[in-house]
């Protein structure tokens, strides 16, 4: 155990020295995440704004997975710049930090999947779209992403309360997620349940491509365009699903280049946090927000503060037709 600790500071000490002496990456990271939640809450702003987002499954999922990542990224930045002002962090504290951390990262290819689901059942399913996507199904399937998001880090944290010493919750130092992983069987845990979640969630997404795949080829003329649209938000889902996917394999290439050398490990693991976590969240706002013409339009219209009349936001359900003709 003493082991483990000392060179679990080891690593804690060498991120610190990294980011402590490496100012453009940290500045990299702070206008990315910056940018990231600037339009991020611009766009939970429209969603907020508009009854009827508010009452469509998909945008619905799409402003969880908008939170998910908004939350992510302000708690990672808060990390990042402990790390790089090298601020010492209780362990009890840094723990709880790395167990959210951990279940909003989760959380989005989660979403990701239940998205695909869902345009799975509008295109393959029609008829019973509205019965299969109603209030009640919402409901238990946004609790649903949120438990199965959370199951690996509680694992994880109720493996390191079975073995880390008292003294060792009060200890002190720049917090980073390697706290987590006091013995190398924890490592392995984590990576087994990465792995997991990895293989399940592909074998669905690739399932529903398959179905929106077939559906789009049976079509009618008719429904073809629609069948087309959904299959190719489809594979954009599973573009940013590969992005995500691969940060699960994150660990294993980590844990084989520390034994290289713990420069080129902080280093390695730099990368994959810009390319693997940051990325990935800054394709959501770009994939669905802007390509969805209604939510785009209604975006603008925020964007520009309702002061453009050349732009009529997405009326909510229920308004008149004469309010309807206040945008010119």
């Amino acid at each position: 155990m003493e082991i483990n600790i000392t060179e679990n500071r080891s690593i804690s000490s060498s991120i610190q020295m990294f980011y402590s002496s490496v100012n453009n990456k940290v500045v990299v990271v702070q206008g990315l995440i910056g940018l990231l939640l600037c339009v991020n809450s611009l766009m939970i702003f429209t969603f907020i704004r508009q009854e009827v987002f508010r009452t469509d499954t998909r945008y619905i999922l799409f402003a969880q997975m908008l939170f998910l990542d908004s939350t992510l990224m302000l708690m990672t930045d808060l990390a990042v710049l402990g790390a790089y002002f090298q601020y010492p962090l209780t362990s009890i504290l840094c723990v709880i930090l790395c167990v959210f951390m951990d279940g909003f990262t989760y959380g989005t290819p989660l979403t990701l999947v239940v998205m695909c689901l869902e345009r799975y059942v509008a295109i393959c399913l029609p008829l019973r779209h509205a019965d299969i996507s109603n209030p009640k199904t919402r409901l238990i399937g946004l609790l649903l992403v949120w438990l199965f998001s959370f199951i690996p880090s509680l694992t994880e944290l109720f493996a390191l309360l079975s073995v880390a010493p008292f003294s060792f919750w009060f200890s002190s130092a720049v917090c980073n997620f390697d706290v987590m992983n006091l013995s190398s069987w924890h490592s392995l845990l984590r990576t087994g349940i990465s792995q997991l979640y990895f293989l399940v969630l592909s074998a669905i997404t690739t399932f529903t491509y398959i179905k929106i795949v077939v559906a789009a080829r049976l079509a009618s003329a008719e429904s073809k365009k629609s069948a087309s649209k959904c299959l190719r938000t489809v594979i954009l889902h599973a573009f940013q699903l590969v992005l995500c996917f691969i940060q699960f394999w994150c660990p294993f290439i980590e844990s084989a280049v520390m034994k290289i050398d713990i420069t080129l490990f902080v280093n390695v693991r730099y990368s994959n946090f810009v390319l693997f976590l940051i990325l990935p969240r800054c394709l959501s706002s770009l994939i669905y927000g802007l390509r969805d013409a209604k939510f785009f339009l209604a975006l603008k219209y925020n964007f520009f503060f309702g002061m453009n009349k050349n732009i009529c936001p997405v009326l909510d359900q229920g308004t008149s037709n004469s309010n309807a003709n206040t945008c010119t």
